[in-house]
């Protein structure tokens, strides 16, 4: 009886090389250029997405602050604003007495207390929020999901300071049909900006009466 030949193990596929180019050939040159441009757009990527973040918390910080029903004044605005920069307080302050002496800030804190430097910088140069003194920009901003950040495209914004605290510069007029058309009194001027840089921004002057506020006017005068 003949023995039966046994079958052949299946050959094992050949691993593919990996190529290595010389450091200074045109081709490592053209993979190094790769890899940096996606690097890059990761960045940027990212932040995109802390920016869109951030827009969308202090978007929606401002939503839940509107009234029911009334306007705002642009004296309540600067009272959120103080609420929106220490919102972290409690947190930062739990962190730094759970800390021992001695030992060196944690990661949650220093991001907490850079968090905080940020939110003032950013309103002692100038923040630019939703306009919550314009009667239509605020019923327009209750339709929002608070998801959609396009639909904030259509929204009337102000530009506020900590450090001029009197004045409202108009950012932005909205591009919602129904604000075209506005019942406050803007003035185009070429000044110096709230972020030192010389821009043609809209300064906002409205009635004293709907600001509880004194408004710059063209002459510097109140």
């Amino acid at each position: 009886m003949t023995n039966a030949k046994s079958p052949k193990a299946p050959a094992k596929p050949k691993e593919k090389k990996e190529k290595v180019f010389h450091p200074q050939s045109r081709k490592a040159g053209q993979l190094s250029r790769t890899q940096l441009r996606k690097t890059k757009l990761s960045e940027a990527s990212t932040k995109r997405a802390r920016k869109h973040s951030s827009q969308a918390d202090i978007h929606g910080f401002f939503y839940h602050a509107m009234p029911d029903e009334g306007l705002l004044t642009l004296e309540d605005l600067h009272s959120l604003m103080g609420i929106w920069v220490t919102r972290h307080d409690l947190e930062l302050e739990a962190e730094r007495s759970a800390r021992r002496k001695g030992r060196p800030k944690s990661t949650k804190e220093q991001r907490l207390e850079e968090m905080k430097l940020q939110d003032l910088e950013k309103y002692r140069t100038g923040i630019e929020i939703p306009d919550l003194t314009h009667e239509g920009n605020v019923k327009l901003f209750r339709d929002w999901d608070q998801k959609e950040l396009a639909f904030l495209q259509l929204l009337r914004f102000i530009r506020i300071s900590s450090e001029i605290p009197e004045l409202a510069i108009l950012t932005r007029r909205g591009k919602h049909p129904s604000l075209l058309s506005s019942s406050g009194v803007e003035t185009e001027v070429q000044e110096q900006g709230m972020d030192g840089i010389e821009s043609t921004e809209m300064i906002l002057q409205e009635p004293p009466s709907r600001f509880a506020s004194t408004m710059m006017t063209m002459d510097g005068t109140v």
